[in-house]
């Protein structure tokens, strides 16, 4: 049976909605399959979160989701697309997904904030599901951490609604609370 198509927003959803969406969501068991390496995808994701296949733009939605769901990072830190018989490199500029969209709930360690990828998956930060922030050149750079080891880059305007919110919070350190987890919006990763 096919998957729904995910949310076009997360407007209109409640928190509640958002986290029984998350648990329906079937991925296949990646982790487990363990096949011989076969070579390279000649697939990359560009940072602002596009897939590339031989240098062009793959630009149906439902075939980058598709992507999306066999891809694992290894122990080693490289991304692969993996299914039961193929394992296959796939270069990743930054993050394997970009948080697009972002929705806030309660407030202080009541707080719970969901974030939706590009790929369209929802993820509720916490302690599963961590957020940091890293230094970078135009400042602290969020992720959220998706699953296995891959993580999704915050774009930079739902950065900003985060600081914001933080901001109001009026913490010290700044900071925001998720799912019972406490986030510092530093900068050293």
């Amino acid at each position: 049976m096919p998957t729904p198509p995910p949310p076009a927003s997360l407007e209109g959803l409640s928190l509640a909605d958002i986290a029984r969406l998350a648990e329906e969501k079937k991925l296949p068991p990646v982790e487990r399959w363990n096949p011989e390496h076969c070579g390279d995808s000649e697939m990359r994701i560009a940072r602002d979160g596009t897939w590339f296949h031989q240098g062009s733009p793959i630009g149906r939605p439902a075939m980058v989701r598709l992507f999306s769901t066999i891809l694992r990072r290894e122990a080693d830190g490289r991304h692969v697309l993996v299914t039961p018989v193929e394992k296959l490199d796939i270069a990743v500029e930054d993050a394997a997904f970009v948080a697009v969209e972002l929705k806030s709930e309660g407030s202080g360690r009541e707080r719970r904030l969901a974030f939706r990828l590009n790929t369209g998956d929802i993820v509720v930060a916490g302690p599963d599901h961590p957020l940091r922030f890293a230094a970078g050149e135009a400042g602290p750079q969020p992720y959220l951490a998706v699953r296995g080891g891959l993580e999704a880059l915050v774009a930079r305007p739902v950065y900003y609604e985060l600081a914001e919110l933080a901001l109001e919070e009026g913490g010290d350190p700044p900071g925001l609370w998720s799912a019972g987890a406490f986030f510092a919006m530093g900068g050293g990763g």
